[in-house]
């Protein structure tokens, strides 16, 4: 009986010690688990920013056009335009020079017609006037200015500016900045224009103002 008692005894002890011995090492094991992460210096999950047609900042609605503008900064950086996530016109594509830099859109396919490039400096104004005659209809027209844009504007082509609906195309003079979506059909002033006059005073660049964007979604056919 003495041995059966002292044997009773003896599994007891090593049952509680078996025990104890169990739930130390799982609660290591579940601290160890919980700061793993930490000890790896494992970096947070990825979040995905969408993208968005010529880098805007939201989506255009499926009857929009997505558009990016930009001007020319002083006489060194060319301007660029993006239409519908395609650069169109920039320095890389080398088909912008100095004076205005125009792309025609045709209003309902969203189809580059036509591009081109007009010195407003030492250029004669008549390519640039026979050019905006020949719009089509439904046609969108992006202006994006460089260097010099008014030298060379006359009262003829300022006034086709004005009905393409520019609000601005009449002060245009040297050295201005100007960027500027239009349509040949256009029955009021288009929303889609900035401009900024040549000041010493408050010019950025010397001799020149800032650098404009002008970005947006612009209806099909009908601005």
């Amino acid at each position: 009986m003495r041995v059966a008692g002292l044997i009773r005894v003896v599994a007891f002890i090593f049952t509680v010690v078996t025990m104890w011995i169990f739930l130390r090492s799982y609660t290591n094991f579940n601290r160890k688990t919980i700061r793993l992460p930490r000890w790896l210096g494992m970096p947070p999950k990825e979040t995905h920013t969408p993208k968005f047609k010529c880098g805007l900042s939201k989506s255009c609605l499926n009857n929009f056009f997505a558009f990016k503008i930009s001007s020319g900064a002083a006489n060194v950086v060319g301007p660029s335009m993006c239409f519908e996530d395609e650069i169109i016109m920039s320095p890389v594509r080398n088909n912008v020079g100095r004076g205005l830099n125009i792309a025609l859109v045709n209003g309902t396919t969203g189809h580059v017609m036509r591009k081109g490039s007009f010195d407003m400096y030492s250029g004669e104004p008549k390519p640039l006037l026979d050019f905006l005659t020949e719009i089509p209809d439904s046609t969108l027209v992006l202006v994006a200015s460089y260097d010099d844009p008014g030298t060379k504007m006359n009262d003829e082509i300022k006034t086709l500016f004005t009905n393409l609906g520019s609000s601005y195309a009449k002060q245009l003079g040297f050295r201005d900045s100007w960027v500027f979506v239009g349509a040949k059909d256009l029955r009021s002033k288009s929303p889609y224009e900035q401009f900024l006059k040549n000041n010493p005073e408050t010019n950025k660049y010397e001799g020149w103002p800032e650098l404009l964007e002008l970005e947006g979604c612009v209806p099909r056919k009908v601005m």
